[in-house]
Order: structure tokens, then sequence, then C-alpha cells
């Protein structure tokens, strides 16, 4: 089929681009940065975001120049075709990278008609690239992924939320339970790297509380390739785009489970 064909050739330029920008940052980790406040919630961005943005954006218009794509930095650029666009998180955890924690990545998402059909995720520090293709499965280096199930009774979960809901009274209730009744609660501000834990079977879930930003799909659908479900907090599925998305996604043997902490 012809989409199957555009997103082959999709694979190979995001795979690319992702591993150069991931070099460029890695590069540049130990330097001195430039650091800028963005938007009114206590975000950040650097030169290196922006370079890499630049990179990628200009690599994808050069392979296909009809396609539209909205990175996290300048906003949508491209071309106007309807059915293809693509979504760039060029410095996926900016907050480590300036305090110099490595934990950061290159995310990007290629969708058609909307739905996400790659997902690649580029663990700049370790190097290690994560790559989905919706119906092939889920990859790091070559690899394939297969979720499991952790043995611990009490589940490790990684939370996610969105900038503006830092104080919101529903997310500190939400994950106050997490605490209590959870093994772990990981925060680590660079979602493509919890993605990749859940994908990888070293996490048991994920709980997204109001975040719908461009780091959110390449993982998603690495997670699901690799065997996780991804429901709303009711438990319908989930897929497609929602900019303010709530979502659990885990090992189906621990979907009840979870489901349970969050509805709490």
């Amino acid at each position: 089929m012809e989409w199957q064909r555009v997103v082959r050739e999709a694979r190979a330029a995001a795979e690319e681009l992702a591993v150069a920008a991931g070099k460029l940052a890695k590069e540049a980790f130990l330097l001195d940065k430039e650091i800028e406040a963005k938007g009114e919630y206590g975000d950040i961005v650097t030169e290196i975001d922006r370079q890499a943005e630049e990179w990628i954006v200009s690599g994808i218009k050069k392979r296909f120049p009809s396609h539209r794509i909205l990175g996290e930095e300048f906003g949508w650029q491209g071309g106007d075709d309807p059915d293809w666009s693509w979504m760039i998180d060029p410095l996926d955890g900016t907050n480590n990278y300036a305090i110099g924690l490595p934990v950061y990545a290159v995310c990007i998402t290629c969708f058609y008609r909307d739905e996400p059909v790659l997902g690649v995720i580029y663990d700049s520090h370790l190097e290690r690239l994560y790559v989905a293709v919706k119906g092939e499965g889920a990859t790091v280096n070559g690899k394939q992924l297969t979720i499991a199930p952790q043995s611990f009774k009490r589940p490790t979960v990684a939370w996610v939320q969105g900038h503006h809901v830092q104080g919101d009274e529903r997310s500190l209730a939400l994950r106050q339970v997490l605490e209590q009744r959870c093994k772990r609660v990981l925060r680590l501000w660079a979602p493509g790297i919890a993605w990749s834990l859940l994908a990888q079977g070293q996490i048991d879930a994920m709980v997204v509380y109001r975040s719908g930003g461009v780091d959110m799909y390449a993982g998603m659908l690495l997670a699901r390739e690799a065997g996780a479900v991804t429901v709303d907090y009711e438990g319908k599925a989930f897929d497609g785009i929602d900019p303010d998305a709530s979502l659990i996604a885990c090992h189906p043997e621990r979907l009840t489970e979870i489901i349970k902490l969050v509805r709490t």
C-alpha cells in the first residue's frame, strides 16, 4: 500500500535525523548553554533545542515537502498535505539537560490521517534508538521489544503531567494516591525515556494527566507495539490525538489494578 511505502521512507529519515540531533545534544551536554524561560509555567528552552529542531525539520522538508510538521519550538511548518503530518520534540527533557542530568531524548512521530504510524525515540546519552511502526512491532537498536509485567506486587509507575497543571487539585490528589499505593512513582520530566522503560518492561505503567505534548505519541506507539494497552481513566481505548490527554498505558495484566488506582 502507498502509505506503507511512505512509512518505510519516513522511518529511514526519522532514524537518521533523530540520531544526528541526539549526537548534537550529547556533544554539547557539558558545555555552557544559553537557557531561556519559555511560556508562563516555568518551562525552558536552550539553543540546542532550536538547533536540533531546525536540523530535523529541514531534513523532513527536504524528503517530504508536502508534509505538515509541528515542532516543539517553532510550531507548524512544511506543506499542506491533509493526510501526512509529523510531531517533533528535538530535546525531550530540556530541564534535565540544562542542569546536567543525562535523561533526555529526541522524539519524532509521523502520522497518517491523524493516526501515529511511526514513532522514533533516541535516548541520546545512552545511544539507544527505539523505533515503532504500526502493526510491525517495536525495537531498540534493532532488538525486538516485548512488554512484560514486573514481578513486584506493587507496581512501579511513571507519572507525566502537563506544565499547565502543576497546582491542579486533581493532579495533586492522584499523585498522592500513586505514591501511597505503588512501589515507586517516577517523575523523569522526559516522557520519551519513561515510555521506553515501559516498552522494555522495566516499569509497569505510565499514568498521564492532561498532557498532550508532541513528545507523547512516539512513546505511546512504541509501548503499544511492544504489547501495552492505552486507555483513558474509564478504561476506554485511547488512540488518535488529544492535546489535553489523560491516559493509562500498561501491560494488559495490570490494567484493572492501575484503573482502580486512578479512579480512587
